[in-house]
């Protein structure tokens, strides 16, 4: 079989080439035209006057659209119809769109949308969290709240008690490829649209809104993105309306890309938190109580704010058991851009809550962390005896599937946990200026869209009569490996060599109403689908082969590209040209949809996820207590992928996600000013990870073990829960603080050398 093997992404050797091809490579017809957006020097206010006679008079513009212009609908948003393409009145953050530029090239485009002059009546602005709250400015009436047990009590009672307060920096995506669109006008007002998206049929939704056309108009078309990490989710509607509004208008094909100053300060980022929490535990550190209050800063419109915290939520609890826990969430409106998803969609914020809350718990009884989290681990697969015994997590989720302990016990022991925190402590007590910490941290995330109808998929393959198979589904390729998973999927459910096999651009006049690639969930909706539809088309073969051999169908093995019948044996291609002979259709739909899933988000209560990926991580750094400097010596990781499809592509997805957690939690900051100016909007003052910035010594390794969910072969998502394995990153530089003095080290995210350095100093006192 082509799956479980580790093969090089589909596109490898064109990436290295340069071959390629992106939205902005695509060859453009002549007189293509170029968009771009002018955008709004204030946070908040009202547009009282607008002078864009230097727009219209710069040269190459062919035309200059505001709101009024707009024919149909001027939305942009993915839920609540808040986000309008051009602001119509007032402004909500700075940068936001308030007209667009249509020209005969992309500097000319630039370089008009900056002459435009806007009046704004300015208005007071909410940047912080806290100023938020002092506004009760929020997306919900009140507070969203899950619960289970009596809190107050459980605090009460408690033989310790703690409370504190952590702040979480957001995170900007940082893809490679920027945003970018494409739309080309076809006959009777039908528009055909290349985007860098993650979810071509919310595109295809809004750009037939904003012409005035049912949707099947429209056709999105989406080849690869340069990256996405939640960022092209909803981020690229703008674009791709825009394009096609200016293709209807003009006639001529239209293309826009954000350079990447722009990207940055148009686009949303990951949600900044505010956590605060109130802990009771007993002398061991087992968890009796928790509360925890989330504060979720949105930016100025919903987007995706409502199910990012919530997920937030869903992720409060992380590995642990919390036989008492209260979970309050704010999701707090401000006049910064609107936050969107990133890789882990809120589960890493609520994740790294518990983890502080652990580590504190931990230092009050001076105990090693590593001990207070596994004394309060869900309980083991092995350990549960009955139904009635199985552990559910604050929401009502049974855990039928948690192999954390063993994870952690094998990776204690592979990473030489034990002696290495002995030889920390040793150096720490032998050097004054260079201090070192180590963490071990667990990943418990679950897998499933909390939106329950996004868990479908849909898939179109194809045997041509020469063998040759040609498929399409609804998932989107950003570099993170889909397209070759399914590839081999489809491979195997044939027994051809994967070469037999080509996927082609994510097209929605083939496959339609495709949710976003998502929620880690690409390979085990699209990879479903996929089998479904190579299934149909086996067993149309197998039924004519059995007849022609007398056998039964079970009975035909497709096996190494060649097919078995009773006593005759034939290459693939004599059965697929055999089978159009006979008049058998070699081409079927695929559908899939995730099973036993039910969830009630009002009430907080259910299972939104179908199984929950693990994993953990050992972390060992150094600070320079001088100067906050700090470096990440070496990681250990073993983390769950199940009965992985491909080891090299998830092996290369654990090391990424690692390290964008890590520059989560340490290096990337985001900073705005106090006009609502966001100042970190390119690579020289926003610090991404680098190659000199991963660990010296970086061992990755996957467990050995099945899913005991029904998935594609087995198979577990791995996505997004790579992510928070740099969790650990953050707090063994905690841990390193911690030895610079007896106060707990109030270290928050992310930690910079500036951050690193003032929480030494409040160690010390």
């Amino acid at each position: 079989m082509s799956v479980a093997k580790p093969l090089p992404h589909d596109a490898a050797r064109l990436h290295v080439k340069g071959q390629a091809r992106y939205v902005d490579d695509m060859p453009m017809p002549k007189g293509a035209l170029h968009l771009a957006f002018g955008l709004s020097p204030k946070a908040s206010g009202h547009i009282t006057a607008m002078d864009l006679q230097a727009v219209h008079n710069a040269p190459d513009v062919v035309a200059v659209l505001t709101a009024s212009d707009l024919p149909f609908a001027n939305d942009v948003s993915p839920s609540a119809h808040d986000e309008p393409l051009l602001a119509t009145g007032e402004v909500h953050y700075m940068g936001q769109p308030v007209f667009m530029v249509i020209a005969r090239s992309h500097l000319a485009a630039r370089f008009a949308a900056r002459q435009g002059k806007i009046e704004i009546a300015e208005t007071t602005p909410i940047f912080s969290i806290e100023d938020a709250l002092a506004a009760d400015s929020r997306f919900e009436d009140g507070p969203r709240i899950y619960q289970r047990g009596d809190t107050q009590t459980g605090l009460g009672g408690a033989k310790h008690r703690l409370s504190g307060r952590f702040h979480i920096g957001g995170q900007e995506h940082f893809y490679l490829e920027g945003q970018a669109a494409l739309a080309l006008p076809g006959e009777a007002g039908d528009m055909h649209v290349i985007s860098s998206t993650q979810h071509p049929t919310e595109i295809q939704h809004k750009v037939a809104d904003a012409i005035g056309l049912p949707m099947h108009a429209v056709r999105v078309e989406t080849r690869r993105m340069g990256g996405g990490f939640g960022g092209k989710e909803s981020q690229g509607n703008a674009l791709a309306v825009a394009c096609a509004v200016a293709a209807r208008q003009t006639g001529k094909p239209c293309k826009m890309r954000y350079d990447r100053d722009d990207d940055m300060i148009i686009t949303g980022k990951r949600h900044d938190f505010r956590i605060d929490y109130d802990v009771g535990f007993d002398g061991a550190g087992r968890i009796t109580a928790l509360d925890v209050h989330h504060y979720t800063r949105c930016g100025w419109a919903m987007d995706l704010s409502l199910p990012v915290a919530d997920r937030a939520m869903l992720h409060a609890d992380n590995a642990y058991w919390l036989p008492h826990v209260r979970i309050e969430s704010h999701r707090l409106r401000t006049n910064t851009q609107s936050a969107t998803a990133f890789r882990g969609f809120g589960g890493p914020q609520g994740m790294i809550g518990m983890e502080r809350i652990v580590d504190h718990v931990a230092a009050h009884l001076g105990l090693d962390p590593l001990i207070v989290r596994q004394r309060n681990f869900y309980a083991a697969v092995g350990d549960i005896s009955s139904q009635e015994k199985v552990q559910t997590t604050p929401y009502g989720q049974p855990v039928e599937d948690f192999v954390l302990d063993r994870m952690v016990d094998q990776l204690v022991l592979s990473s030489d946990y034990q002696t290495r925190r002995r030889a920390v402590a040793d150096w720490n007590a032998t050097n004054p200026v260079l201090k070192k910490g180590i963490a071990l941290s667990p990943v418990k995330f679950g897998i499933s869209f909390t939106l329950t109808h996004l868990n479908q998929a849909g898939a179109l393959v194809h045997v041509y009569a020469d063998g040759s198979i040609h498929l399409n589904h609804g998932g989107t390729e950003m570099g993170q490996g889909l397209f070759q998973k399914v590839a081999q999927v489809a491979a195997s459910r044939f027994g051809v060599p994967l070469e037999m096999v080509k996927i082609t651009a994510t097209d929605t006049a083939k496959v339609p109403n495709t949710s976003a690639t998502a929620a880690s969930s690409g390979t085990d909706l699209n990879g479903m689908a996929v089998k479904a539809a190579c299934d149909t088309i086996r067993a149309r073969m197998a039924d004519h082969l059995a007849k022609l051999h007398q056998c039964r169908p079970d009975q035909v093995v497709f096996d190494d590209g060649q097919v078995t019948a009773g006593t005759r044996t034939y290459s693939f291609a004599e059965v697929a040209a055999m089978a159009h002979q006979a008049r058998i259709s070699l081409s079927s739909t695929g559908f899939y949809k995730t099973p036993d899933i039910e969830w009630d988000r009002i009430k907080g209560h259910g299972r939104p996820f179908f199984y929950f990926a693990y994993g953990a991580a050992v972390t060992e750094v150094v600070i320079d207590t001088l100067t906050g400097e700090n470096r990440i010596l070496r990681a250990d990781i073993l983390h769950d992928a199940g009965a992985s499809l491909n080891p090299a592509l998830d092996l290369g997805q654990v090391e990424g996600g690692y390290v964008q957690g890590a520059g989560w939690l340490t290096t990337e900051e985001l900073v705005w000013d106090d006009h609502g100016h966001l100042r970190t909007h390119a690579p020289s003052t926003y610090k991404i990870p680098a190659c000199s910035d991963r660990p010296d010594v970086f061992n990755v390794a996957l467990w050995e073990g099945e899913n005991r969910a029904d998935t594609i072969y087995k198979s577990k998502a791995v996505g997004e829960p790579p992510l928070m394995l740099g969790i650990s990153a953050f707090l063994a530089l905690s841990d390193a603080v911690a030895a610079c003095g007896p106060h707990y080290p109030d270290l928050h995210a992310p930690a910079t050398a500036e951050a690193v350095l003032a929480a030494i100093h409040r160690a010390r006192g």
